[in-house]
C-alpha cells in the first residue's frame, strides 16, 4: 500500500461522523405525496407511506433504540413482563439528550411529510417516543386514541409510526378509518396501569364523569373496517393523533419489534391541560417555559420547523 507521508492524518470526532453520516442520507421526500394520499389522510386520519426512509436513517435510529435501551429516560417503562421475562417497553421525549434522534428530527423527511399531509408550511415537533417488544411477545395494545392523552389539543396533528424491522400486518399497529373525525368522547386506557415493575411516578389518566367506552371493535373488524399494513424498514404510517388505534401484539416466536414514532402539531394545536390527567405529561415544562391553557406551543421547547422541499429533484 503507497503511503503519502505528506498528507496529514484527519481525525472524526463523534460529531464530524454525525455530520459525514447526515450528508448521506435523504432529508427530502424520495417521492411527492400524491393527491390521492393526502385525501386519505385527510378522510380516513391514515395513510401508509413506502420506502421513504433509506438505509442509513435505520441504523441512525437503532443506534439511538440501543442507546435508549442502556440508558432509559425517566419516562421510561415496562408495559408487560411475561414469566419468562419478555418484554414491553415504552420510553418518551428523549430526543434532547440522544443525537440520533435528534437528528432525525431536524433533518429526516418527517418534516416535509408532516407540513404536505397537514397543508402549511411549518410545524412543532412535540416528542418521540419508542415501543419495543421481545420475540414473541403477545400483549396487545389496547385500543385509543392518542391526543386526548396530550398536553396539547387539536385536530392538525400527525404520528409517524415507523418499525425498524419488518412487521406483518398482524403484528402492526391497527386503525379504524375515519374516527378522528367521530364526535365521541371515549374513556381512554389509563397507560399508567400498564406498570408491572412497578415504577414510581408513571404519567397516567383517571376519567370520570360520562365518558363512553370504546365500542367492541374486535367483535366485528369489517364493520369498523379496521385496517394495518405488512411494512418493511423504510415505511411509515402517517396517522391523525384522534384516529382510534391499536394492536393484536402477537409477534411470531422469532419476530422481535422495534418502532420509533414521532409526534408533530399543525396550525390549530393550543396547550391543553387536562383535568384527568396527561401522558405523556408536559404540563410542567410548559409552565416552566411560560405557557397557559390555550397558548400556542412555544419554539423554543418545541421547534418550529419548516417545509424543506416537496420531494427530491429526480
Amino acid at each position: 500500500m503507497t503511503r503519502h507521508s505528506g498528507l496529514p492524518c484527519l481525525q472524526f470526532t463523534n460529531s464530524h461522523r454525525f455530520r459525514l453520516a447526515i450528508a448521506t442520507m435523504n432529508r427530502q421526500l424520495p417521492f411527492s405525496i400524491t393527491a390521492e394520499q393526502k385525501q386519505q389522510f385527510s378522510k380516513d386520519g391514515v395513510v401508509c407511506l413506502r420506502g421513504l426512509f433509506d438505509d442509513e436513517w435505520i441504523s441512525l435510529l437503532t443506534a439511538g433504540i440501543e442507546q435508549n435501551l442502556s440508558d432509559p429516560g425517566r419516562r421510561s417503562r415496562i408495559w408487560d413482563r411475561t414469566d419468562d421475562n419478555r418484554t414491553v417497553f415504552y420510553d418518551s421525549d428523549n430526543w434532547r439528550r440522544i443525537s440520533e434522534y435528534e437528528q432525525f428530527v431536524y433533518h429526516s423527511p418527517c418534516v416535509d411529510v408532516a407540513t404536505t399531509l397537514l397543508n402549511t408550511d411549518s410545524v412543532n415537533f412535540f416528542f418521540d417516543a419508542i415501543f419495543v417488544r421481545s420475540t414473541g411477545v403477545t400483549f396487545p395494545t389496547p385500543w385509543h386514541q392518542d391526543e386526548p392523552y396530550w398536553s396539547a389539543g387539536g385536530l392538525d396533528t400527525i404520528s409517524i409510526w415507523m418499525p425498524l424491522v419488518p412487521v406483518s400486518s398482524e403484528s402492526a399497529l391497527a386503525f379504524v378509518p375515519g374516527s378522528h373525525l367521530w364526535p365521541n368522547h371515549y374513556r381512554q386506557q389509563n397507560f399508567g396501569e400498564l406498570n408491572p415493575d412497578k415504577e414510581p411516578n408513571v404519567d397516567g389518566v383517571s376519567y370520570s364523569g360520562d365518558w363512553e367506552p370504546f365500542p367492541d371493535i374486535d367483535s366485528d373488524r369489517n364493520r369498523f373496517r379496521v385496517i394495518s399494513w405488512e411494512m418493511a424498514p423504510g415505511d411509515c404510517v402517517a396517522f391523525n393523533g384522534r384516529i382510534i388505534h391499536g394492536g393484536s401484539g402477537a409477534l411470531a416466536p422469532d419476530r422481535a419489534l422495534k418502532v420509533f414514532n414521532t409526534q408533530w402539531l399543525g396550525d390549530d394545536v393550543r396547550v391543553n391541560f387536562r383535568s384527568y390527567g396527561m401522558d405523556p405529561d408536559h404540563s410542567e415544562k410548559m409552565r416552566a417555559a411560560g405557557l397557559s391553557h390555550g397558548d400556542r406551543l412555544d419554539d423554543g421547547i418545541y421547534p418550529r420547523l419548516p417545509k424543506i422541499q416537496s420531494s427530491a429533484p429526480f
